[in-house]
C-alpha cells in the first residue's frame, strides 16, 4: 500500500512538473530592449514602417532620463541661460549665454508624446507589456511630486529633482499647451491599461489624479475672454499671451473643456480661439482651400500632427462648417506642393523631398514653414503626415531611408533635419519630433491612439462641448 501511494505521488509530481515545463516554455519573456538597425534593402512597406516607427521609439526607451523616465527634450545640449536665448539665434540674435540645457532638461509635451509611443511599442510587441507599465508607474510617480501650478506643469522640468526650469525669465511656472499633450499621453496611456491587475489600476489610479486636478479655468484669469498660455507664482500672467488660433493648440482647448472637474466654457473657446484674427483662412493655394490658419500657404506642419495624435480629423466637423480632414489634408498637399515648387531653388527639394515644419536647422532651431524656408527638410514633417498622404509619405520615407540613409539615419531614427543646399545634416533628435512619427504612422496602420482618445468619455464630452461632431461621438 505504500509502495503504491509512493508511486502516486511521484506520478502527481512529474504530472505537476511537466505541466509547469509547459507553462514555462510558452511564457513570453519580457522584451526590455530595442537593438537599433541599419539600411535593409529589398523589404516590404510594412516592414519598412516597423522599422521606422521602432528604431523612432528607442529615443523614447533608450535615451529616457535614468531618474524619471521623462522624455529629454534633445539628444544634444543647447548653450542658453534662457531657452529662448538658444531660440533667438537662428534669427541673429548674439548669444553668450553661459548657462546650457542638456540632458537634465526633460520636456513635458514630449514626455505625454513619448506616452502615446510607449502604448504604440507595446502593441507592437517591441517591449513587454509589464515592461512598459514599470516605465510608465515610474514617470506618473515622479510627476505627481514634481513641481505643478494648479495641477499644470511647466514646458521643461529638470528630470532628476522635478523642478522647473524657466523658458524665459517671466515664463518660469506653469504651460497649459506642454500639459495638454502630457495629459493626452496619459490619457491615451490609461485607456490602453485598462486591466484589473494591481499595476494597471495603480496607474489608472495616479493617471486620474493628475487628470483631475489640472485646473485650466484657472488660466482664463477669472473671465472667459482669454485662455492664457502661462501662469507663474512669481509672475502671475504677465506673460499675456492667449492660446489664439488655428495653430498646434486645439487640443489644449480640447482637453480643457474635457476636464471633469475644471472645464472651460464654449465662451472661452469662441472668444480666445475662433473670434482671433489669425484663426480663418479660406484662401486657395496649388489648387487645395486652406480652412484655417494666418500663414500663407501655411505654417509649420506641426500644426496638423500634435493635436490629431489623440483627435481623429476624419468626420471631424465644428458648428463654424470647417471639415478637420480637408484642413490637416490640404495643409499637408500644399505644403508638399510648395516644396516641389521650390520658387528657392533648394537643393534636394521635390516630389519625394518634401516637409517644412518646426525643428533644428544650421541656423538653430526654426518654424520652417513656407514664408519661413531656409532650405531645411523635417523628416518628421512628412513621415507624421501619412494619415493624409500615405502615397506621397511613403515616397518620401523611401528616399529618406534609402537615398540619404547613410547622412541622416541613426540610432534614433531619422535625424532632425538636413539641408542639401548646406551640405548640412542634424545629428539631433527631437522628443516633439520624434513622437510625432511614432504615433502618427500608427493611426495610419491602426488607428490605435485614435481609438483610445476618441472612445474616451470625457474627450467626447469635450468635443461636444465645443461644438464639435464626429463619427465617433452619438448624438
Amino acid at each position: 500500500m505504500k509502495r503504491k501511494i509512493g508511486c502516486t505521488l511521484a506520478g502527481l509530481l512529474l504530472v505537476f512538473c511537466a505541466i509547469a515545463q509547459k507553462k514555462k516554455a510558452v511564457t513570453p519573456v519580457e522584451k526590455t530592449s530595442i537593438a537599433p538597425v541599419g539600411i535593409i534593402k529589398n523589404i516590404s512597406d510594412s516592414a519598412l514602417l516597423d522599422i521606422v516607427q521602432r528604431q523612432t521609439f528607442r529615443f523614447f526607451w533608450h535615451y529616457a532620463h535614468p531618474v524619471s523616465g521623462l522624455a529629454r527634450e534633445r539628444d544634444n545640449t543647447a548653450k542658453a541661460q534662457y531657452y529662448w536665448d538658444y531660440i533667438n539665434e537662428a534669427y541673429d540674435e548674439p548669444n553668450l549665454s553661459k548657462g546650457t540645457f542638456g540632458p537634465e532638461a526633460c520636456a513635458i509635451g514630449g514626455t505625454g508624446m513619448g506616452i502615446l509611443s510607449t502604448v504604440v511599442a507595446v502593441n507592437r510587441g517591441w517591449i513587454g507589456r509589464d515592461t512598459a507599465l514599470n516605465r510608465l508607474i515610474k514617470i506618473v510617480d515622479f510627476l505627481i511630486k514634481a513641481d505643478c501650478y494648479h495641477g499644470i506643469y511647466p514646458h521643461f522640468m529638470n528630470g532628476a529633482t522635478g523642478k522647473t526650469i524657466a523658458f524665459d525669465r517671466i515664463d518660469d511656472g506653469a504651460d497649459i499647451v506642454e500639459t495638454s499633450y502630457l495629459l493626452m499621453g496619459l490619457l491615451g496611456a490609461k485607456g490602453y491599461f485598462n486591466g484589473s491587475t494591481i499595476k494597471e489600476k495603480y496607474f489608472q489610479k495616479r493617471v486620474q489624479q493628475m487628470w483631475d486636478a489640472a485646473n485650466w479655468n484657472w488660466h482664463s484669469n477669472g473671465d472667459n475672454k482669454n485662455l492664457y498660455w502661462h501662469w507663474s507664482p512669481n509672475n502671475d500672467f504677465q506673460m499675456n499671451f492667449p492660446v489664439f488660433g488655428y495653430d498646434e493648440a486645439l487640443i489644449t482647448y480640447i482637453m480643457s473643456a474635457s476636464s471633469p472637474t475644471h472645464p472651460i466654457s464654449k465662451e472661452l473657446y469662441e472668444n480666445s480661439w475662433v473670434k482671433s484674427s489669425s484663426w480663418k483662412n479660406g484662401q486657395t493655394y496649388y489648387g487645395y482651400e486652406l480652412p484655417l490658419g494666418k500663414f500663407d500657404k501655411g505654417g509649420p506642419l506641426f500644426f496638423e500632427q500634435y493635436t490629431y495624435m489623440g483627435i481623429d480629423p476624419n468626420g471631424l466637423t465644428d458648428d463654424h462648417n470647417i471639415d478637420y480632414a480637408v484642413q490637416t489634408k490640404n495643409h499637408t498637399l500644399i505644403n508638399r506642393a510648395y516644396c516641389i515648387e521650390n520658387p528657392k531653388h533648394y537643393k534636394g527639394y521635390g516630389e519625394n523631398c518634401w516637409g517644412l515644419t518646426a525643428g533644428d536647422s544650421y541656423k538653430g532651431y526654426v518654424a520652417h514653414c513656407p514664408e519661413v524656408d531656409y532650405g531645411v527638410i523635417q523628416p518628421t514633417a512628412a513621415l507624421s503626415s501619412f494619415p493624409y498622404t500615405p502615397q506621397y509619405s511613403m515616397q518620401a520615407l523611401k528616399h529618406f531611408y534609402y537615398d540619404l540613409g547613410d547622412k541622416i539615419w541613426g540610432p534614433y531614427g531619422f535625424a532632425d533635419g538636413f539641408s542639401e543646399s548646406h551640405n548640412w545634416y542634424a545629428k539631433t533628435h527631437l522628443a516633439i519630433d520624434q513622437g510625432p512619427i511614432v504615433v502618427m504612422i500608427e493611426n495610419y496602420r491602426s488607428g490605435l491612439i485614435w481609438k483610445l482618445l476618441m472612445k474616451n468619455p470625457d474627450i467626447q464630452k469635450g468635443l461636444k462641448r465645443l461644438g464639435f461632431k464626429s463619427k465617433w461621438i452619438k448624438e
